[in-house]
């Protein structure tokens, strides 16, 4: 473990995992293994905090009312997916859009943001009017306040940003270009205190994105693993690894599986965010 790699006091790790691997039928190896690995995560209680999507979503309904929006901008896939969820319980996001801005490390060690066509010419594609931004996660809030900023020259009007979890002390940055309302938000110093990371990003490759290079799953990245995990990182990430294969064998079996979750801008990485 390197010291730019620091081991948070707390990490939430959002369990989006556990219903593709429930699909996949209980007697399956796949959820064996999952079910062995939540198990694992389970004796770090307390430093450990496995977050579900209910329980998240419940807390940012209710932080608020809000009249229905004219488009909610969903920061790629998981964006969408949360405003989707959103929207089925209160009716706030009738009009849905996808915008993608996605951050990718690069080889000078740092982070850049990308995506598949300027942010300028996808934000200029949106109807006018009020807008929500929505994304699953706000950590260094770098993404959140870019699409912010482009919006509020695009549109120039109502705009509130949405997440379902937050590090706290990102929150003030984006609510200097918005209100924003997060149904979850960590206290404490970002990767110090607090670090996020999504159990399907454990597994799947597309956690860790990589300019010109291939995409890392968590369990490929040795000294974040013993970072979030030094009591048990060498047996959780073998699980992790066995897991992958698994899924990748299922997948073959099962073409119509859940496709690898696209995790915005949001999931906390082991270097200092962007």
């Amino acid at each position: 473990m390197t010291s730019a790699t620091p081991v948070p006091r707390t990490l939430y790790i959002h369990d989006d995992l556990s219903d593709d691997l429930r699909a996949l039928g209980e007697d399956s190896r796949s959820w064996r293994l999952g079910q062995t690995l939540f198990a694992l995560l389970g004796r770090d209680a307390g430093r450990i905090v496995v977050l579900t999507l209910a329980q998240q979503l419940e807390g940012l309904v209710a932080r608020g009312d809000h009249a229905p929006f004219a488009t909610a901008v969903g920061i790629g896939r998981a964006g969408v997916r949360v405003a989707e969820a959103v929207h089925a319980r209160t009716g706030w996001f009738p009009s849905i859009r996808r915008v993608d801005l996605w951050r990718e490390e690069d080889d000078g060690g740092g982070y850049v943001l990308e995506g598949p066509a300027p942010l300028a010419a996808q934000v200029s594609a949106l109807p006018n009017g009020s807008a929500a931004v929505v994304d699953d996660t706000i950590f260094s809030g770098l993404t959140m306040r870019t699409v912010l900023a482009a919006l509020s020259q695009a549109c120039g009007e109502r705009l509130h940003a949405f997440c379902l979890r937050a590090v706290a002390e990102s929150l003030p940055g984006v609510a200097a270009l918005a209100p924003v309302t997060a149904g979850f938000a960590a206290p404490g110093r970002i990767l110090d205190d607090v670090s996020f990371i999504n159990a399907s990003g454990l597994v799947r490759r597309g956690a860790i994105r990589r300019t010109g290079r291939l995409p890392l799953a968590f369990h490929e990245r040795p000294e974040w693993m013993e970072a979030w995990f030094p009591i048990d990182h060498e047996r959780i990430t073998e699980l992790c690894r066995e897991l992958a294969v698994e899924l990748d064998t299922d997948s073959v079996r099962a073409p119509a599986l859940p496709a690898q979750p696209d995790l915005g801008g949001g999931s906390g990485a082991g270097r200092r965010p962007a």
